[in-house]
């Protein structure tokens, strides 16, 4: 199994930058992705971006292209979702989650933290 936990969420200005973590332990030598995913009020879980974690390579979803980064630490076993423009549509719980095998579900998730962007 594998074990994430995020860390970082806060309250942030509109416009302003936040940088969350997502740290994985376990049988860590399993992992093919990683992903970010939030959970607005009222709304269901969406794709934020994703990280291969041999490769480093990067998907987004639309809005967030250009204002988000996800980077990745392979010796620290840590993924990093960098956030930059904050707006009001970006407030949500954040989630991380991993997954074994290309286009499989993601598996393994960890507890969320919360972003507040105030406007």
């Amino acid at each position: 199994q594998v074990q994430v936990v995020e860390s970082g969420g806060g309250l942030v200005q509109a416009g302003g930058s936040l940088r969350l973590s997502c740290a994985a332990s376990g049988r860590t030598n399993t992992i093919y992705e990683m992903g970010w995913f939030r959970q607005a009020p009222g709304k269901g879980r969406e794709f934020v971006g994703s990280i291969t974690w041999s490769s480093g390579n990067t998907w987004y979803t639309d809005s967030v292209k250009g204002r988000f980064t996800i980077s990745r630490d392979n010796a620290k076993n840590t993924m990093y979702l960098e956030m930059n423009s904050l707006q009001g549509a970006d407030t949500a719980v954040y989630y991380c989650g991993s997954r074994r095998v290309s286009g499989a579900r993601y598996e393994y998730w960890g507890q969320g933290t919360q972003v507040t962007v105030s406007t």
